[in-house]
C-alpha cells in the first residue's frame, strides 16, 4: 500500500454539518451583508472583491445596492464565488469574536485530526469558503482552536473544487507526489476529480445517509473508520 503522507480535508458534510453552514453561517452573513457593504464598503480589501463580484457578473457599471442585490441572490443560490465567500468570511470573523456562534464539528473529527498529526502527517483544508474564512472556522470550533494542527488551506482560487487541475495545484504546494495525499469529502465529483488528479479519496457517508453497496470511492461513516 501507497504510503499516505498528507490529508486534504473538505469541510461541508466531511468535518462539520452541512447544516451549521446553510442554516447558521448563511443566513448571518445574509442578514448582515446590507450593512456591512454600506459601512465598510469604502476600505479596500471590501472594495476589491466588491469589484470583483461586479465583474464576474459582467458589470461594466452598478451602483452599491445593485452589487448587494447581486450578492444575496448569490448567497441564495449558493453561488461558489470567490468574491461571495472572501465578503461572507469578513462578515462571519465579527460573528465568532463577538460570540455568536462556534463552529460544528462531529464528534470524533478533532480527536482524530490530532492523533494523525501525532503520526507525522501533514493535514491541509481545501473547501469552497474563503482561506480566511476557513481559519476562523477552525479556530472558534466547539472542539476548541483547531489551526495548530493545520498546515494549509486552499480555497477556490486554487481552482474549482470539480476539476483535476485544481488538485495538481495542491499537490505541488504541498510538495508531495498525489499518491502519497489523500482527498476526503462527501462530494462524489469532488473525490472523482481529486482521484483524477492521481490523489488516494474518502468518500464520507455520514449518517442518516448509508453507505453505498459499490461505492466508486473507499466510503466512510466517519473519520474514526479511516484506515491508513
Amino acid at each position: 500500500m501507497i504510503e499516505i503522507r498528507a490529508i486534504v480535508t473538505d469541510i461541508e458534510g466531511t468535518t462539520s454539518s452541512i447544516s451549521f453552514v446553510r442554516d447558521v453561517l448563511f443566513p448571518y452573513a445574509r442578514k448582515r451583508l446590507p450593512a456591512f457593504v454600506e459601512t465598510h464598503g469604502d476600505q479596500p480589501e471590501v472594495q476589491h472583491w466588491l469589484h470583483e463580484a461586479a465583474r464576474e457578473a459582467g458589470f461594466v457599471e452598478a451602483s452599491r445596492q445593485e452589487i448587494i442585490e447581486l450578492l444575496l441572490a448569490w448567497i441564495d443560490a449558493d453561488r461558489k464565488s470567490t468574491a461571495l465567500k472572501a465578503l461572507q468570511g469578513m462578515i462571519w470573523k465579527d460573528g465568532y469574536a463577538a460570540g455568536d456562534y462556534r463552529a460544528h464539528m462531529y464528534p470524533e473529527v478533532a480527536a482524530r485530526l490530532r492523533q494523525w498529526r501525532a503520526d507525522g502527517l501533514r493535514l491541509y483544508v481545501y473547501s469552497s469558503g474563503s482561506v480566511p474564512a476557513q481559519q476562523l472556522f477552525f479556530r472558534h470550533s466547539v472542539e476548541g482552536d483547531l489551526t495548530p494542527l493545520l498546515a494549509g488551506y486552499f480555497d477556490t482560487e486554487t481552482g474549482p473544487k470539480r476539476e483535476p487541475a485544481s488538485y495538481q495545484r495542491i499537490a505541488e504546494a504541498i510538495g508531495e507526489q498525489p499518491a502519497h495525499i489523500l482527498f476526503l469529502s462527501d462530494v462524489e465529483e469532488e473525490l472523482d476529480a481529486a482521484r483524477a488528479a492521481g490523489m488516494r479519496t474518502g468518500w464520507l457517508v455520514r449518517p442518516p445517509q448509508r453507505l453505498p453497496s459499490a461505492p466508486r470511492h473507499p466510503a466512510f461513516a466517519d473519520f474514526d473508520a479511516i484506515q491508513l
